[in-house]
Order: C-alpha cells, then sequence, then structure tokens
C-alpha cells in the first residue's frame, strides 16, 4: 500500500497553468449513451478527451459486454455496433456508483438480465434510490435486504411514470431517464433542485424526445442517433487546484475545464470565501460549455455558508472545500450534504476526522460539518488516512501543500484522477510516494 509523502510548496509568484483530464459524469454517459445508440440505430461515434481511469473504463467494459465494439484511436475512443448477445451478463462495476447506478436504468430499458457486482466500498452503497423508481416502471431486481450490490435486474416490460425525488440526485435521474428510452408511454421526473444536467443536453443530441421545465425533466421513447463526444476537463479535479491557489497564495489557472453551471458550485464558495476567481469562457462542444479558471493570488479566506440548492452543484468537491475553510479565518458551515455519509466513504466522518488530526476544530452533523478556520496559523502536518476515498486522499494532499502531510492509501485516486501525482509535483517537486 502506497502513501503520499506531500513536501510544502515553493515560494514561487510565476502563474500556473495546468490541463485537467476529461470530466468523469460525461465520459461516462459518452460511452453507455453511445452504446445504446450504435446497438438500437447502428452508425458509429467518436468520443475524445474521454476520463481513461478505473471508474470510466468499467463502463467502457460493461459496454462492449451489452455488445458495442470500443476501440481506441488516434483521435480517441469509437464506438460501434458489434455483435449482441442475449445471454445473462455479469458485470463488474469496481468502486464506480455512476456505472452501476446508470445501467440500473439502461438495463431495465433494454430487458436485459444482469448481475451487477462492486468492490468492497461500492457494495456498501446504497441502490434503493435507484430501484424504487425503476420498479414502480416494472423494472424487477433481485438483491439483498440493504438494496446493495450484489443485485440482479430482471427483463422485463416497462411503463411510463410520473416520479417524484426528495433528493436531488443526477444519478437516480439519469437512470430513470434512460429506462424511459424505452418504456411505454411518458416518464416525468421532478426533483427538488436542479442536479447536474448532463445527462439531459446529451440526450438532447441525441434525438431523445426529451423536454426540461424547471426540476422535471419529461422523456417519451425513441431511438438514439449516436453522436461524437468531445469531453472537457473536469470541474471537479480543477477544484484542486484552484483551492490549492487560494489556499497557498498564488495564481493557477486550469484551461480547457467544463464550465456546466450545474457544477460550478465550488467556484461560487471559494467566491464567497473570499478568493478571487475569473473565468474566460471559450469555445464548448456537444452543449457543454468550457474554457479557462484562474484563481489570482489574494487576500486571506474567509469562512462561509454552504448549503441548500448550492450542495447538488458542488457535493463532490465539499472535501477539498473543508480543507480551504480550515485555512480560513471564522467559521465555515456545511449543511444539506446528508448523501456524503453515503459516498465511497462517509466523507463527514473523515473529513473531520483528519481537519482535528491537523490541528483544526471541527465538527461533524448529520448533514454536513462546521469548521472553525485557523487563518494565518494555518493547519499543523499530520499522518492522515483516506480511508480508500479518492477525493478524500486528493483533499489532504492539498493541505499537505500549505503545512506538509503524509496521506495513506492513495491508490484510490486511480479511479478518478490518474495524473494527481504529477500535477501536484509541479507545485511540490519533493513531494513523493512512499511504498
Amino acid at each position: 500500500m502506497s502513501d503520499w509523502l506531500v513536501a510544502p510548496a515553493e515560494a514561487v509568484s510565476e502563474p500556473l497553468r495546468i490541463s485537467v483530464p476529461g470530466d468523469k459524469s460525461i465520459s461516462h454517459r459518452a460511452l453507455l449513451f453511445n452504446t445504446l445508440a450504435v446497438l438500437e440505430s447502428g452508425g458509429r461515434a467518436q468520443v475524445s478527451g474521454l476520463l481513461e481511469a478505473e471508474d470510466v473504463m468499467r463502463t467502457l467494459q460493461a459496454c462492449r459486454q451489452l455488445g458495442a465494439s470500443v476501440e481506441q484511436t488516434g483521435q480517441g475512443w469509437a464506438l460501434g455496433g458489434g455483435e449482441r448477445t442475449s445471454h445473462a451478463l455479469e458485470i463488474d462495476c469496481g468502486n464506480s456508483g455512476t456505472t452501476a447506478r446508470l445501467l440500473l436504468g439502461a438495463l431495465s430499458g433494454l430487458g436485459r438480465s444482469a448481475t451487477l457486482h462492486g468492490d468492497a466500498s461500492l457494495s456498501r452503497r446504497p441502490m434503493a434510490r435507484v430501484i424504487a423508481p425503476l420498479t414502480a416502471m416494472g423494472a424487477t431486481f433481485v438483491t439483498g435486504e440493504r438494496a446493495t450490490l450484489p443485485l440482479t435486474i430482471g427483463a422485463g416490460a416497462l411503463r411510463g411514470i410520473d416520479w417524484t425525488s426528495t433528493v436531488a440526485s443526477a444519478q437516480v435521474k439519469s437512470a430513470v431517464l434512460l429506462a424511459g428510452l424505452r418504456a411505454e408511454g411518458t416518464t416525468r421526473y421532478t426533483e427538488p433542485t436542479p442536479s447536474r444536467d448532463h445527462t439531459e443536453r446529451m440526450l438532447g443530441r441525441m434525438g431523445a424526445q426529451l423536454e426540461v421545465r424547471g426540476t422535471t425533466s419529461t422523456v417519451t421513447a425513441r431511438p438514439l442517433e449516436p453522436v461524437d463526444v468531445a469531453v472537457p476537463g473536469d470541474i471537479s479535479s480543477a477544484a484542486f487546484w484552484l483551492v490549492a491557489a487560494a489556499v497557498l497564495g498564488r495564481s493557477v489557472t486550469v484551461e480547457g475545464v467544463g464550465l456546466n453551471p450545474t457544477r460550478t458550485g465550488c467556484l461560487d464558495a471559494l467566491v464567497a470565501m473570499g478568493a478571487d476567481v475569473r473565468l474566460d469562457p471559450g469555445e464548448g462542444s456537444g452543449g457543454e460549455p468550457a474554457g479557462a479558471v484562474t484563481v489570482h493570488a489574494g487576500g486571506r479566506l474567509r469562512g462561509t455558508l454552504i448549503s441548500g440548492a448550492l450542495i447538488p452543484r458542488l457535493i463532490d468537491e465539499i472535501p477539498v472545500l473543508a480543507v480551504a475553510a480550515a485555512f480560513a479565518e471564522g467559521e465555515t458551515v456545511i449543511r444539506d450534504a446528508a448523501e456524503l455519509r453515503v459516498k465511497e466513504s462517509d466523507r463527514i466522518a473523515v473529513v473531520v476526522d483528519g481537519l482535528r488530526a491537523m490541528g483544526v476544530e471541527a465538527d461533524a452533523t448529520s448533514d454536513g460539518m462546521r469548521i472553525f478556520g485557523r487563518g494565518g496559523r494555518g493547519p499543523r502536518a499530520a499522518e492522515l488516512h483516506s480511508q480508500g476515498d479518492h477525493r478524500i486522499a486528493m483533499a489532504f494532499a492539498i493541505a499537505g501543500l500549505a503545512c506538509g502531510m503524509q496521506v495513506r492509501e492513495v491508490e484510490c485516486v486511480n479511479t478518478s484522477y490518474p495524473g494527481f501525482l504529477a500535477t501536484l509535483k509541479r507545485l511540490s517537486p519533493r513531494s513523493r510516494i512512499a511504498l
């Protein structure tokens, strides 16, 4: 098992320009949605900028098992029709909750019998929120009492439903809309606040009969057409370097990053904390806005409130925003984020434990945390455990750029950001891996 020994970043004044890997959410969807399209309508699609990390590769392998040909080319990845299979499938989703939840909807719509498996972490994560609406549509599932993986999807005809969710979740919404593409009648899904809308944008490009009004998305059965997708950089990956800039007082620009407004809550939070954040919108692709984001060296950060409708727009960035809060003046309160309890780890508990190890006063709540920033004093060096959670490992490493840190269990970073250490060493050349 490997650790990172993160040394404090060197004091340099030159602006740093960084690019980040492709957006994870869009990468999953580009592969799976185009697989559904080529299997039903024929044709081919090209996906460039794909995030080639472990989670996305799980979806890629599942697409091959469904019958698509997926081959790497000089331009990215090409998808085409392959040999359709009718036998029951055994699909290993690894650590990827997105793979599992999107497949639940897609396989229900295809009427394919399949069993989904996951690693120890994914097998603890709840699937009931996805299973409930799909069951109401007529899908059948065989699972344990806690509705976790492994579970088996049965073949059966689907009917449209009008479903209102109490939680904003793009994965649940996407699963229902995918099933609705093959259901009789109309499927309508309403959520309390807007979640990320990559699914609606991509399905619209692929010819789906889809309508979005407020927080309600409606779909009617219609075959999809394959489309080429250029995946922008992942704002969730960019957030680590933007927080590093704010904490270290450096100027950092992340280029070619996705600027979908349902994903840019971390930028709003940094602005509220006093960071100097500037956008340079560029030419997006495939309905997804993109451009450059710069955090300029500025004054000290201050505590803020992160809650309500902002939470779905930054749920994955909360661990690194908590690190920013540790360096801020005053109190930061995070609320309405109970979903963090059932991510790859209990992110509320793990983050709070890590902050306390750094000498930061922090308290966990049922749906978030309170962090009392140390301001100019800053946290202290510590030995921290990621608990196998990729976003926790990277967030703690960012703290290490300011005060030094040993971060244990870092192999998990490859699930979403294989090149993270290389970029980290551009800020801190003395950082290294200890085996």
